[in-house]
């Protein structure tokens, strides 16, 4: 079997990793991938939004399954198009992956399914949304209703940052047109928990749960980036919160999607937070979620294609999802200065040991075929154990291993989790 793999991060080369596993699998294209995932998979030089030549490509090798990874060409429809030439994908097709496309639109859905969220209101006039402001209980949350690298929302701890924000979106269209039209929703306090759902618009079968760690600086502080680390399962998601989540917030999802004829096929991607309340729907993705992949398929037991595949017959009721009754931790390593000014070109060097271990994200090939840095988040480390506390040691272990010049990462991933005395 061929199987083309759309995108080039970490995320990606999680999701190869254990593609390659299958043994009907001869070959593996990663479109376009990058230079550290050559060892795993053949790279095609043709970018993710490029979803007309994805398309010739698929066709003109013989592609037998493609699993489309990243918001853009989900969004863009890249499934469709995929699906029309006859080839059987994984992910959402373009009227499923709105719900990650339009933050608005998402908000929406959620209010007329009854599915719990932050109070809202959205604008596309830029007077109006200052005006509201005005009088806005402070911290308030600010979204770029589009996709923006992840980038797109920002916590105004002030009146004057709200108004700056809404301006650089807005009229100086920090996000390209993604903020002709934001979301500003109220503030919600808690822990955040990521929930990965495999889902073929019958059943939702949630994967394992995770805890991200976005600010670029040990204690979260500083910018958010698009994730320092991640840990799972996450401590603060018990059996008692996942069963609400089911009935709550899963299942009347994928429900209200397929009552809107948006039927969602793929990987559903519920942002959480754990209020006073009850839990709360933060944001959907319309796909797997990086860093959290990294952590959540390691400890997948059993086949991840035949998963996949699955769900893309609509059979996942048949499927066998299950995870290993263990803790997996990964750490970023990424370039310094990072999400901000930062150099790339620098010689990546490792030892072989831990390589099975390392998802390559920003990376490419040099002229000379060394492996140098080409991006903020250069890489992940990953480690499995049978503690939380020994698969984060593990991690670090790894990580001191992985060399290159200006390397920098966080201190403290599950940091928080230990200290909560939560997991065992």
């Amino acid at each position: 079997m061929k199987v083309m793999v759309v995108g080039g991060g970490g995320r990606e080369h999680a999701i190869i990793k254990r593609i390659k596993e299958n043994p009907t699998v001869e070959c593996v294209y990663a479109v376009p991938g990058n230079g550290g995932m050559a060892k795993d998979a053949i790279l095609v030089d043709i970018p993710a939004k490029d979803i007309d030549g994805i398309t010739r490509f698929a066709k003109e090798q013989g592609i037998d399954y493609a699993i489309v990874a990243p918001d853009d060409p989900l969004v863009l429809g890249c499934v469709d198009m995929l699906e029309a030439a006859g080839i059987p994908c994984f992910g959402p097709n373009k009227r499923a992956a709105i719900i990650e496309g339009s933050k608005a639109f998402a908000k929406d859905l959620m209010k007329r399914a009854g599915i719990p969220t932050a109070a809202y209101e959205t604008f596309d006039d830029v007077d109006d949304a200052l005006n509201y402001i005005k009088n806005a209980p402070i911290p308030i949350v600010i979204k770029a209703d589009g996709l923006a690298l992840g980038k797109g929302v920002i916590i105004a701890e002030s009146r004057e940052e709200a108004f700056e924000t809404i301006k650089e979106i807005m009229e100086g269209h920090k996000f390209g047109a993604s903020g002709d039209k934001i979301v500003i929703e109220e503030f919600l306090t808690g822990p955040e928990v990521s929930v990965l759902a495999f889902t073929d618009g019958n059943i939702v079968v949630p994967m394992v749960s995770s805890m991200d760690h976005k600010r670029i600086g040990n204690g979260d502080t500083g910018p958010n980036t698009g994730g320092m680390g991640t840990i799972a399962p996450n401590p603060y998601y018990t059996e008692e919160i996942a069963k609400e989540c089911m009935e709550k917030i899963f299942i009347p999802t994928m429900n209200a999607m397929n009552a809107e004829n948006r039927k969602f096929k793929g990987c559903l991607y519920f942002g959480l937070m754990l209020t006073k309340d009850g839990p709360k729907v933060i944001e959907y993705n319309c796909r797997f979620g990086d860093p959290e992949t990294q952590v959540v398929l390691p400890l997948l037991n059993g086949d991840l294609l035949t998963i996949m595949r699955a769900v893309t017959n609509e059979r996942l009721a048949d499927a066998r999802v299950e995870f290993k009754d263990s803790h997996a931790c990964c750490v970023i390593c990424a370039s310094k200065g990072y999400p901000l000014e930062y150099e790339k070109g620098f010689e990546i060097t490792m030892d072989e040991s831990v390589e099975p271990y390392v998802y390559m994200a920003g990376a490419k090939l040099d002229p000379k075929g060394a492996l140098v840095t080409n991006g903020g988040r250069v890489l992940g480390v990953t480690a499995v154990a049978g503690s939380l506390e020994a698969a984060i040691d593990m991690a670090y272990a790894r990580a001191s291993c992985v060399h290159f010049e200006n390397k920098y990462l966080r201190t403290d991933i599950g940091a928080k989790a230990l200290k909560a005395g939560l997991s065992k």
